[in-house]
């Protein structure tokens, strides 16, 4: 049973961290349906492993495009792709100070609070539906953009609040063409996810045990298999400009996880 949870939640992971529908949300709401009770530093880890395994879907799928900028890197000069690294460094400041000063707090809010992942979800709705009324434009990316783009990242740390919904909107809405907008959404975010893995490690925060390593071995294939899958069919939705739909989902999902919760 614990394996199949796993699987599950590996799944759940892979698909919502880029749909803009909020993995950290849904990955709450299945830990509460599935009556998992693991708090703490073991659901700490299954959580990090998830988006592990989703940063390393990113890389697969984008691997020409990072490429592309490790060679720029190596040439040392002001060329598009050290601009671009710079953009994404800028991006990971707000987030980096949330983390740093509010760690505690934050992991407070993961303790399946159906309520608070409801509200956070309508909110992340309503984003998205705003934003697919926006109009297209072909503005490119710049450092206020990039630090606009942070903010929103750092605020999708609350569970609910979809991190690709958050960032993609705001660059829509700051009038980055959507291309651009998922690009950088997705690629913006893996120096977060190995920058905060190697924190954990060297502070010792991660412990597993042999009962608990088959399921995070199950999570992580289980997140990696479908975050291709998800991020290869996101970035084809991204580009027909349909955002509302998936505003629609997440008002239903947070409706009826309010009613089943309440009744």
């Amino acid at each position: 049973m614990e394996l199949i949870k796993a699987a599950i939640l590996g799944i759940v992971q892979g698909l919502t961290e880029f749909l803009p529908v909020s993995s950290s949300g849904h990955l709450e709401l299945f830990k509460y349906f599935l009556n998992d009770d693991a708090v703490g530093e073991e659901s700490l880890l299954m959580t990090v492993v998830l988006h592990f395994a989703t940063a390393l879907s990113t890389i697969v799928v984008f691997r020409q495009t990072v490429w592309e900028l490790i060679k720029g890197l190596l040439k040392f000069k002001w060329n598009k792709e050290t601009q671009f690294t710079c953009f994404v460094i800028l991006s990971m400041v707000p987030a980096v100070v949330v983390g740093l000063f509010f760690e505690d707090q934050l992991e407070s809010l993961f303790n399946k609070n159906i309520i608070l992942v409801a509200l956070m979800l309508m909110i992340t709705g309503l984003l998205l539906f705003v934003a697919d009324r926006a109009k297209q434009t072909d503005r490119s990316l710049n450092f206020t953009n990039a630090l606009v783009v942070g903010i929103a990242q750092a605020i999708a740390i609350l569970p609910g609040i979809s991190r690709s919904g958050a960032t993609i909107s705001t660059s829509v809405l700051l009038g980055l063409d959507r291309e651009t907008a998922a690009r950088f959404s997705f690629l913006m975010v893996l120096p977060l996810i190995f920058g905060k893995i190697a924190k954990d490690l060297l502070d010792g925060s991660f412990s597993a045990n042999a009962a608990n390593m088959a399921e995070l071995g199950i999570g992580f294939l289980s997140a990696f298999v479908t975050g291709l899958f998800a991020c290869t069919l996101m970035i084809k939705i991204v580009r027909k400009s349909q955002l509302k739909y998936f505003s629609y989902y997440c008002f239903a999902v947070a409706i009826i996880s309010l009613l089943i919760y309440l009744l």
